[in-house]
């Protein structure tokens, strides 16, 4: 690696950074993590997607099995249709969305990127801190409202190559009526099946041979994310939650202006 500014203590740092971020709100960070790798390590857009993308998948695969002493398996297991509900949508969305973003020019997916930051912050605003008083639909309609919002998720976490845990979890809470902690679990089910979906996709395009390339870099920063949630979670307690959306939500908005500009 030639370039200083992608050194492997860079990545860690800014791994452990964006993964006390997330931690804070239970979420990977790759929202927090893509606008560093487009400006601080100065990747063209698709690499620094696809490669937020093979991060977040470590860090989700770790974060499901850490999650199992408060929400077992067994809990996530017995909730297997809505998971496959929303897997209908969001597997689909995955190929597109992959699909998609190999064929946008790298000025018009900087200003999607952009925009989408904008749309995650609103929903951290909005939905993240919903109670689950029942589903707000059920039925028939449930699973057409699930298949679509499935099918959106799955197309914005492969533009971005984020989980998507942002958009899962309010989806989870408010069309499935699902807690907080469980829908926690179930996005992270949801999430690592999408995921592989859309590297399957992005396997077709030339710019996926940046994973080679960049292998230790990804590794290095996921394990720095990894540690990062870990202390985010320990530091719930001391931030009061009426200010840590908001500034978080802020982080967002101000990433996507510098995005936008960039592009």
């Amino acid at each position: 690696m030639t370039d200083p500014r992608r050194s492997l203590p860079a990545a860690f740092a800014a791994g452990a950074g964006v993964g006390s971020l997330g931690g804070l709100i239970g979420l990977g960070g790759a929202e927090f993590r893509l606008p560093l790798l487009l400006g601080l390590f100065r990747f063209p857009p698709l690499e620094a997607v696809i490669l937020n993308k093979a991060t977040s998948l470590v860090v989700v695969a770790a974060a499901l099995p850490f999650r199992a002493g408060t929400v077992p398996f067994a809990e996530i297991a017995a909730h297997w249709p809505m998971i496959l509900n929303l897997l209908a949508g969001s597997l689909a969305g995955a190929w597109a969305g992959a699909g998609w973003a190999t064929r946008l020019s790298s000025t018009t997916l900087y200003k999607v990127i952009a925009a989408l930051l904008v749309l995650i912050a609103a929903a951290l605003l909005i939905g993240h801190d919903a109670e689950g008083a029942g589903p707000a639909l059920t039925g028939p309609a449930q699973i057409v409202a699930g298949v679509a919002a499935g099918f959106g998720i799955g197309v914005v976490a492969s533009l971005m190559g984020v989980a998507g845990g942002e958009l899962l979890i309010p989806t989870l809470i408010l069309l499935f009526g699902a807690d907080v902690k469980l829908a926690g679990s179930l996005s992270l089910a949801v999430s690592l099946p999408t995921m592989l979906m859309g590297f399957a996709r992005y396997s077709r395009d030339e710019s996926f041979a940046t994973l080679a390339r960049n292998g230790r870099f990804v590794l290095v920063m996921a394990a720095g994310s990894i540690l990062g949630a870990f202390l985010g979670g320990q530091l719930l307690g001391v931030v009061p939650g009426s200010l840590l959306l908001p500034m978080l939500a802020a982080i967002l908005v101000i990433s996507a202006v510098k995005v936008w500009r960039h592009g």
